[in-house]
């Protein structure tokens, strides 16, 4: 069964909204509770990185109850934040949860290009429903255009938590890279609309591999 005919085979699948809350909630979580929560600031980033942890469990069981699925992109970034989150609370070093976006976006770059190469394009596997009339050439065009904006986000994640302190760290991933990937998402539209995507079929809030 192909990935367009899985998702349309599900009546209860969330709506763009509801997958944006999903996908981008739990790193909401994090941001507050760094900013927020009333302990020293020497352990916010530990409280926020296991308010993360909690936040993107409950992502997913929310996911699998009401919609009865869970997106592969949903299922690798909650292992990921499971797994180095867990790491930087049991030693206490928060390198492991800075280093999380790097990874994250140097492994879905690494997997979109691998999909071009071997003639499978991933993207379209994830997001195909929500860019109806897309031709070949421009999931194509999508796919190495995300590819070339991840590598670029793992390249800056790298430089900023390495030379600045957590607190800017963390604020430049709320104000810079969250709304870098909705301005990028926004505009590869009209490449996408020139390659045949019917936009007003389309999900043009359609989920993206979010920034965490």
């Amino acid at each position: 069964m192909s990935y367009e005919t899985e998702a349309k085979s599900q009546p209860n699948a969330p709506g763009a909204g509801a997958r944006l809350l999903i996908d981008l909630g739990p790193l909401v979580v994090f941001f507050v509770t760094n900013f927020f929560a009333p302990v020293p600031d020497t352990i916010k980033i530990f409280v926020a990185t296991g308010a993360f942890m909690i936040a993107m469990m409950v992502a997913m069981l929310i996911s699998q109850i009401k919609y009865r699925h869970i997106s592969p992109l949903l299922w690798f970034s909650g292992l990921m934040v499971v797994v180095l989150g867990g790491l930087t609370i049991w030693l206490h070093n928060e390198t492991f949860i800075k280093i999380k976006p790097t990874i994250y976006y140097l492994i879905v770059a690494a997997l979109l290009i691998f999909g071009m190469t071997t003639g499978r394009n991933l993207l379209k596997m994830v997001l195909g429903t929500a860019y109806p009339g897309l031709s070949d050439r421009g999931w194509q065009l999508l796919t190495r255009n995300w590819a070339a904006f991840f590598i670029v986000m793992a390249v800056l994640n790298e430089a900023i938590w390495r030379t600045q302190t957590t607190d800017f760290w963390v604020g430049f991933k709320l104000w810079f890279f969250l709304p870098a990937t909705l301005v990028f998402a926004a505009a590869n539209v009209p490449m996408l609309m020139r390659h045949g995507l019917a936009l007003e079929e389309a999900e043009t809030d359609a989920p993206v591999p979010p920034t965490q």
